[in-house]
């Protein structure tokens, strides 16, 4: 992605070489950032050498052993951290590259608005409906995806080297004050049907991936819904967010006949902040997320949401989201249960080139 890495790499290992002399690292001594634990204690089994650092940059000579999540957690105070040698380096998830080159390892937020020289960053969000085995054809079948296909896709994910994010970790990517993952992801699934919890939950927890499952409350405990039980169940896992999908899926930006702007905007009321406080009394839960039914917002839906201090807010629009996205308008991309795993991998729009043209 970024063509002139290798460049600026030996250009930094110049630089740093001129400034500091070659160490080796000694863990657990404290002469490197985060070489100790919190309680003082060795935590790194790193054996190679620090060839030079400054404020933002280290590089490292890794040695035969020395693992990124090692050193993610020695330098940077989390394994789960090991996704910014990854992206800063070109290197494959679980390798080091360590026959040929030294690792810069960058010690602060790096690019966190997700721009290169070519190509900007984007965040899918997929959306899904239900789960499991199709009955009938028709539009619910299209909205049901297999348990197979769901494993599959999370599969490859997994071994492709994708960040399953949770929706809420992309405000302060937005903000402009985080970086996420090159290859980040983000799963939603909308109106809370109980194949969520019976086909998908498992497999999520399987994969160690989270989710936002939107829910209108009105259909939570009817129908093939899931109730307020399984709601309590998955929030309690810490995967699974469940936030609101309005009350009774009305499509916000109608007006049914004879109805007046002041009985809109009470109906508005009741779709937004009604369910929002019954989802956090019932499962003490902070709602900051909203996904519109069918996808549908307008200024007057806007202003209620900025009203009732609503950070992010998605639609059924497909494509990839940059930092400077619209919090309250975010792309999400279906999933159908016709599409095969080509399909699926084809709608993770994770840059979109500098010139405006499609990848």
């Amino acid at each position: 992605m970024r063509r002139h890495a290798r460049p600026l790499l030996a250009l930094l290992i110049a630089s740093a070489l001129a400034a500091c002399s070659v160490t080796p690292l000694r863990p657990g001594t404290g002469q490197d950032r985060q070489g100790t634990g919190a309680t003082g204690s060795p935590s790194s089994m790193l054996k190679g050498q620090v060839l030079g650092r400054n404020e933002r940059l280290l590089i490292y000579q890794p040695a035969p052993g020395d693992t990124l999540a090692e050193m993610a957690r020695h330098f940077l105070g989390s394994a789960d951290l090991a996704w910014r040698i990854t992206d800063f380096n070109q290197t494959a998830p679980g390798t080091t590259d360590q026959a040929t080159r030294p690792l810069v390892i960058p010690l602060t937020e790096h690019n966190p608005l997700g721009i290169y020289s070519d190509r900007y960053q984007t965040i899918p969000i997929l959306c899904y409906h239900r789960f499991g085995r199709a009955n009938g054809g028709g539009a619910s079948s299209k909205m049901t995806v297999s348990a197979t296909a769901f494993a599959a896709q999370l599969a490859w994910l997994k071994r492709n080297g994708y960040h399953v994010l949770k929706l809420a970790d992309l405000r302060a990517w937005l903000d402009g004050q985080r970086a996420l993952p090159l290859k980040s992801v983000v799963i939603t699934a909308d109106d809370g049907y109980a194949s969520f919890y019976h086909q998908a939950y498992p497999l999520l927890q399987q994969y160690g991936a989270p989710a936002t499952l939107f829910v209108y409350t009105d259909f939570i405990g009817a129908g093939d819904a899931v109730d307020w039980s399984e709601l309590q169940e998955m929030t309690r896992s810490g995967l699974i967010d469940v936030q609101s999908h309005s009350r009774t899926h009305r499509n916000l930006i109608e007006h049914p006949n004879g109805e007046s702007e002041g009985v809109y905007q009470q109906a508005l009321f009741n779709e937004i902040k009604l369910p929002r406080e019954l989802l956090a009394q019932k499962l003490g839960t902070e709602q900051s997320s909203y996904a519109y039914p069918y996808g549908d917002a307008n200024e007057a839906v806007l202003a209620m949401l900025g009203k009732q201090n609503v950070h992010l807010a998605v639609t059924v629009n497909a494509g990839g989201n940059a930092f400077f996205a619209q919090p309250l308008m975010l792309r999400r991309t279906m999933i159908f249960g016709d599409m095969s795993l080509e399909d699926f991998k084809a709608r993770l729009q994770i840059s979109r080139p500098t010139g405006g043209h499609a990848p």
